[in-house]
């Protein structure tokens, strides 16, 4: 036993050391492997803990039971009733009792079990880091992303088993940041798999026709102070808002390499894509302040995380509670 209290030492040190070296930037972390281990290695104190560990302290309470009763056999044998030798509840309560490294392990495999499970299959909470999703996510919008969607992904490798459907046009989507796939980001959908997509003098079109947006008022972005025009924007039949900045200039500023580069042609007017097979090209609802398919090209299948679809919290702001387009 004393050796399973160093190991475990070990194990959890391990973990708080992955976390620590995280939360100070010291290495990209991968909070879906992180999960995915501690799922293992708890289920496997778990199954230890009812198969071994378990059994040998019931064993242990039952012999201390035994040799009570079995002592007390020989007392009354001798004529010596008045010697109290029964087994206190609490001495066996001492002996079956889960160790601190179990409690630390088995005992918080179900509640993990549990989340693994929810976060890998069902939802995923995600939190809006930046203002580029402005006006229809705001910075602090704690939300909920649909993981089976767009199919079940297998955990940490995130390749689809089952497929459920694909990205439409208009959904809001939560997918690994193609230059650096350990980071989370979260775009609309704007052209799909064949799609030509063009973003010129800040007019949208796909395959040739104008994405029909009607003005609405002047969004006001608290962050900054300043007010910014204001569209009601319809991809198929989905509306949605989305901001410009007259101001900011309709090229592309600092368009790195990527893949299939090749497809985009880039002018003082803006950008225009064929979006190739089993990629998406996505679009950040700030369009004058969003880094996405204009500048580092397209999203693969393979990095998709899910579908956005309800703000469940903002700290600051109650009212954001609820769903979204």
């Amino acid at each position: 036993m004393q050796a399973m209290q160093w190991i475990t030492a070990a194990v959890l040190a391990a973990f708080v050391g992955y976390i620590g070296a995280w939360y100070m930037g010291a290495m990209d972390g991968n909070f879906a492997l992180l999960l995915f281990l501690a799922t293992v290695v708890t289920g496997g104190y778990w199954i230890a803990e009812r198969l071994y560990f378990l059994p040998r302290r019931r064993q242990a309470a039952e012999a201390l039971e035994q040799a009570a009763v079995a002592r007390r056999a020989e007392l009354d044998h001798q004529g010596i009733a008045k010697i109290d030798i029964e087994v206190s509840e609490q001495a066996k309560a001492s002996i079956l009792m889960q160790p601190w490294w179990l409690d630390w392990t088995a005992g918080l495999f179900p509640v993990i079990a549990v989340v693994f499970l929810l976060r890998s299959f069902l939802f995923e909470p995600f939190k809006i880091p930046s203002g580029s999703m402005i006006p229809t996510l705001l910075v602090g919008d704690l939300i909920l992303v649909n993981k089976f969607t767009y199919g079940v992904r297998l955990p940490v490798i995130n390749k689809k088993v089952v497929d459920l459907g694909s990205p439409e046009r208009g959904d809001v989507m939560v997918f690994r940041y193609p230059p650096q796939p350990s980071l989370d980001y979260i775009k609309r959908v704007i052209g799909v798999p064949g799609d030509e997509v063009a973003y010129l003098n800040k007019r949208l079109t796909i395959n040739g026709q104008p994405v029909a947006a009607s003005e609405l008022p002047d969004f006001l972005d608290r962050d900054v102070m300043a007010y910014f025009k204001q569209f009601e924007e319809k991809l198929g039949d989905k509306p949605h808002r989305m901001i410009i900045n007259p101001g900011a200039p309709a090229f592309v500023q600092g368009a790195g390499d990527f893949a299939f580069k090749d497809h985009c042609r880039y002018s003082v007017e803006g950008v225009s894509c064929k979006v190739p097979e089993g990629h998406y090209f996505v679009m950040g609802d700030n369009r004058d302040n969003s880094l996405d398919s204009r500048y580092w090209g397209f999203v693969p299948d393979e990095n998709i995380v899910g579908k956005a679809f309800f703000v469940w919290m903002n700290f600051g702001d109650f009212s954001r509670i609820g769903g979204f387009k």
